[in-house]
């Protein structure tokens, strides 16, 4: 009994360590656009691109259309 309630709170602290480590925004194109990503954006692309998923997608911005980003609390 006692290794079952061990893994159930195994379970439930590494799920809660995952959690912590997204960090939710929002990215603003400046055409007004808003989009939520579930995790930060990968802005550091040799290509000029703002990388993100959306939807289970990968989605590709242009930096230069990219008004701001904001991380969700």
């Amino acid at each position: 009994m006692s290794k079952t309630i061990l893994a159930f709170l195994a379970i439930l602290a590494s799920g809660s360590i995952l959690a912590a480590c997204s960090s939710p925004s929002t990215v603003t194109t400046r055409d007004g656009q808003t989009d939520y990503a579930a995790d930060a954006p990968d802005t550091d692309t040799d290509d000029g691109f703002v990388t993100y998923e959306k939807g289970g997608r990968e989605v590709k911005v242009n930096k230069s259309e990219v008004k701001q980003i904001e991380e969700v609390d």
